[in-house]
């Protein structure tokens, strides 16, 4: 061996036993085998708060305790390490896995339910892709169905009202767009397939209001020879906002575009006067209730 690869040698071996002496004690345990100190460690960094390092000592022990008694809960630990560190993505990943690998372990249905709040903690506001909410709705209703007598269910069903009114203003928010837009019609059509599809839509009421707000504008600027068949359409949804909200703060404005309508379709019995005056008094109302509301917000 010629002096110059001795020393070479040497170097890489002096390197080498620096690096092994430079390692921290987590880098041996998570690269040893030896399972009880692993395993104490691992809780020991979850109980101090250390997630994200328990979490892979976990993930290294389910190699290690496989078939073992301890099985059940090195996965278990492993999800809910992801989960404190904010982790859901995979921590829910982790909670599925467990459910179908251990359906008798004591830890079940806590993790049936964290799996259930990683799912709604990873659903997006109103105006993003609503699939996840679908899914956490399913899971979530499976869930109640399943353990009716869980301590989880009264926050399940909070759960499932959030994502519920979610999905029920995305849809009355869509429809809305097209009356901003102006499309009548369209928006007509829309507020009137919420309606269809879901009766228990929480804006109901300002469902029916822009129903019949779209029907009486889709009229007016309708021509001459298709209006009274489209005022008749608003007058319908006239009565049907009035038959279900008759103290809605909408009705004072729905009544006047009501006499308008009316008197369209040569129905109306008072004077011009008395149209004129009623929308002054509306006039004033609104301009009012604007003031309030203004000041509230000061």
């Amino acid at each position: 061996m010629t002096t110059r690869t001795f020393k070479t040698t040497l170097f890489i071996v002096i390197a080498s036993l620096l690096i092994q002496s430079c390692k921290t004690q987590y880098e041996i345990l998570l690269t040893g085998n030896d399972v009880d100190a692993k395993y104490e460690a691992a809780f020991d960094y979850f109980n101090h708060g250390k997630y994200s390092k328990a979490s892979q000592l976990f993930e290294n022990l389910t190699v290690l305790t496989s078939n073992t008694d301890r099985d059940d809960t090195v996965h278990f630990y492993w999800g809910l390490s992801n989960y404190r560190f904010r982790d859901y993505y995979t921590a829910e990943t982790n909670f599925s896995k467990f459910l179908m690998t251990f359906p008798y372990s004591p830890f079940y249905e806590e993790a049936a339910f964290l799996r259930i709040d990683c799912l709604y903690r990873s659903t997006y506001r109103w105006e993003l892709d609503q699939a996840p909410t679908y899914s956490a709705i399913e899971i979530i209703s499976q869930y109640i169905q399943e353990n009716p007598k869980s301590t989880h269910v009264p926050i399940c069903r909070k759960m499932l009202a959030e994502l519920n009114e979610r999905l029920d203003k995305k849809a009355f928010e869509n429809a809305r767009l097209y009356y901003k837009m102006e499309d009548y019609k369209a928006a007509w059509v829309s507020f009137k397939n919420i309606l269809k599809d879901d009766y228990d839509n929480v804006y109901r009421e300002d469902i029916l209001y822009y129903l019949a707000k779209s029907s009486y504008k889709y009229a007016l600027n309708s021509t001459e020879s298709k209006q009274r068949e489209r005022y008749l359409t608003f007058v319908d949804d006239y009565y049907n906002f009035i038959g279900e909200a008759p103290e809605s703060p909408y009705r004072k404005e729905l009544d006047v575009l009501f006499r308008r309508a009316q008197k369209a379709l040569g129905q109306y019995s008072g004077t011009d006067d008395e149209l004129k005056e009623k929308e002054k008094d509306f006039e004033r109302e609104r301009k009012k209730l604007m003031k309030q509301s203004l000041e509230a917000q000061e």
